[in-house]
C-alpha cells in the first residue's frame, strides 16, 4: 500500500488574513446566537489560535441584525452585509434556489464566488445551503458531488473524521474515493495528520463483505497513493486505527443520528444513576471533576461545524441547535480551512489522484 504527504505538493503559503461570513438568520437561537458567537471569537482567546488577522462579516436584515450589533458594542468591528430574505427551515432547497434569491445565504454564496470574503458559516437549512452553495460556488474540477464532514470523538483524546454525513444519498466508488481524497486532505490541512489512514466503513473487515459498489471503491482506494487500511466497521469509528472513514450520506447520517442519540442516552442515565440516593450523590461530588471532563468529552457541542467539501470556497454547516458556544466550534473551522487554503489543496489532491 502506497502512501503520500499529498499536502507536500501544495506550494500556497497559509493566508495572513481571514475574511470570514456568518449567515445572521441561521439557527434555531439565531439571530442572538450568532452575535454572541462573534463576540466570543473576537476574543484574543479565540484569534490566537491563528497567525492571521481575522475579519469578520455577517449577512442578514439590516432592521434585524443593526440594532443587536449596537446593543453589544459590535456596529464597528463587523461588517454588516443586508440581505432582504430568509431560507426558513421548512424551505425546501429548490424553493430556496429559486425563490429567495437576496436571502444571507444566496449572498453569502456570491460574495465568496466574486473573491471579496474567504469563507461563510450558517446554522441554517442543509439542503438549501448545499444547494445554492453548488450551483454559485460551483465544484473543485475532478470533484463530482460536495461532502459533509463530521468530526468524532475518539478514544485517547483524537478525532475521527466521517464523510459523507448527509449530502448524497446514493453514491458511486468513484464518488467514494474521491469522499477519501478529500478527508485525507482536510485532516493534513486541519489536523496537522500527515499521512491520515482511511478506512471504508463496511459490515465486516473482510474483503469479501460488502455491497458491489464497497468492494469496488475498496479496489480502487488501494490503487490510489492514499493512506488505505481496508474496510472498517462501526465499532472502529470511536477507536484509535483510522483517522477518516468513508461512506454514503445515508449511511453516514444514519451512524451520526445513532451517535448523538447513545451520547444522549448515556449522559441521562448516568445523571438519573447518579442523583437517585444519597450516597450517589455524594459519589457524584467526589467524582465531579471527572463527570466534567467526561462530559465535555461527548458534548457534541466541541465538534460542532461540518465542512461541505468538494465545494469552490469554503462553507461551513453548522447545528441548526448550537448554542452560541458551539457556533464559535463551527467559525473555528472555518478559519482554519482558509487559514490553510484546503480548497487549493483538495484541488491539486484531485488532480493527482484521479
Amino acid at each position: 500500500m502506497a502512501e503520500s504527504d499529498i499536502s507536500s505538493s501544495t506550494t500556497a503559503p497559509p493566508k495572513s488574513d481571514i475574511r470570514l461570513l456568518v449567515d445572521g438568520h441561521g439557527g434555531d437561537a439565531a439571530p442572538n446566537m450568532v452575535i454572541e458567537a462573534l463576540e466570543m471569537a473576537l476574543n484574543k482567546t479565540f484569534t490566537r489560535q491563528f497567525s492571521a488577522s481575522i475579519s469578520f462579516g455577517i449577512i442578514g436584515q439590516e432592521a434585524v441584525i443593526r440594532p443587536l450589533l449596537q446593543q453589544h458594542g459590535l456596529e464597528d468591528r463587523i461588517s454588516l452585509i443586508a440581505c432582504s430574505d430568509i431560507v426558513e427551515m421548512c424551505d425546501s432547497p429548490s424553493h430556496a434556489l429559486r425563490r429567495k434569491k437576496d436571502s444571507s445565504i444566496h449572498v453569502g454564496a456570491r460574495l465568496l464566488r466574486d473573491g471579496e470574503w474567504d469563507g461563510l458559516v450558517s446554522a441554517g437549512n442543509t439542503g438549501a445551503l448545499m444547494a445554492i452553495s453548488k450551483l454559485i460556488l460551483r465544484m473543485v474540477p475532478g470533484i463530482d458531488r460536495p461532502a459533509i464532514a463530521s468530526m468524532i470523538p475518539a478514544v485517547d483524546n483524537g478525532r475521527t473524521l466521517m464523510l459523507d454525513a448527509g449530502a448524497n444519498s446514493e453514491c458511486t466508488s468513484d464518488h467514494l474515493v474521491q469522499f477519501a481524497i478529500m478527508g485525507s486532505c482536510y485532516l493534513q490541512a486541519a489536523e496537522g495528520i500527515e499521512s491520515p489512514r482511511i478506512g471504508l466503513l463496511n459490515i465486516g473487515s473482510e474483503d469479501i463483505k460488502g455491497t458491489d459498489v464497497i468492494k469496488l471503491t475498496s479496489t480502487k482506494l488501494a490503487e490510489t497513493e492514499l493512506n488505505y487500511i481496508g474496510n472498517v466497521e462501526g465499532t472502529d469509528l470511536f477507536g484509535n486505527n483510522v483517522d477518516v472513514v468513508v461512506c454514503d450520506g445515508f449511511v453516514g447520517n444514519v451512524a451520526l443520528k445513532t451517535m448523538e442519540g447513545t451520547a444522549r442516552f448515556l449522559a441521562n442515565s448516568m445523571k438519573q444513576e447518579l442523583t437517585s440516593g444519597i450516597i450517589s450523590k455524594i459519589g457524584a461530588l467526589i467524582a465531579s471533576r471527572a463527570l466534567k471532563r467526561f462530559k465535555d468529552k461527548v458534548n457534541p457541542g466541541k465538534y460542532n461545524g461540518a465542512p461541505l467539501l468538494g465545494l469552490n470556497g469554503i462553507v461551513v454547516k453548522s447545528h441548526g441547535g448550537a448554542d452560541a458556544e458551539s457556533f464559535v466550534s463551527a467559525i473555528g473551522v472555518a478559519c482554519r480551512e482558509i487559514s490553510e487554503n484546503l480548497t487549493d489543496r483538495i484541488s491539486e489532491s484531485v488532480q493527482e489522484q484521479v
